[in-house]
């Protein structure tokens, strides 16, 4: 993983979106529609109450069936697999705008 960044917990939102909280103490709202795509996600897809029993294992989201998202996917907004144009390269293909996160403000300092 990129610099050992997982995800520390998960709260789900509205539908597909979810506020995910990372071991290095960052908080996002993510749209996780596009990474829910494959046979795997089906049953996520098709139900809010199981796409709503998300939890946190092994460092990333994961749902009862198996299915997980890629923590550095999550954590630097990269584009899902599926979506990856074969001709381009690399590191490049994957860089996108975090156009789906919406930053959560706190002060630290105040949380305590």
């Amino acid at each position: 993983m990129i610099g050992d960044v997982e995800v520390h917990s998960v709260r789900p939102l509205e539908p597909f979106k979810a506020e995910v909280h990372f071991t290095d103490g960052s908080e996002r709202v993510i749209d996780l529609e596009p990474y829910l795509h494959g046979r795997v996600f089906e049953p996520i897809r098709s139900s809010a109450a199981f796409f709503q029993s998300m939890s946190v294992a092994d460092g990333t989201i994961t749902w009862p069936n198996g299915a997980d998202i890629d923590p550095d996917v999550l954590y630097l907004g990269l584009k899902p697999a599926w979506m990856i144009d074969a001709t381009t390269s690399g590191a490049e293909s994957q860089r996108q705008e975090q156009r789906q996160q919406e930053p959560i403000q706190h002060d630290v300092a105040e949380a305590g």
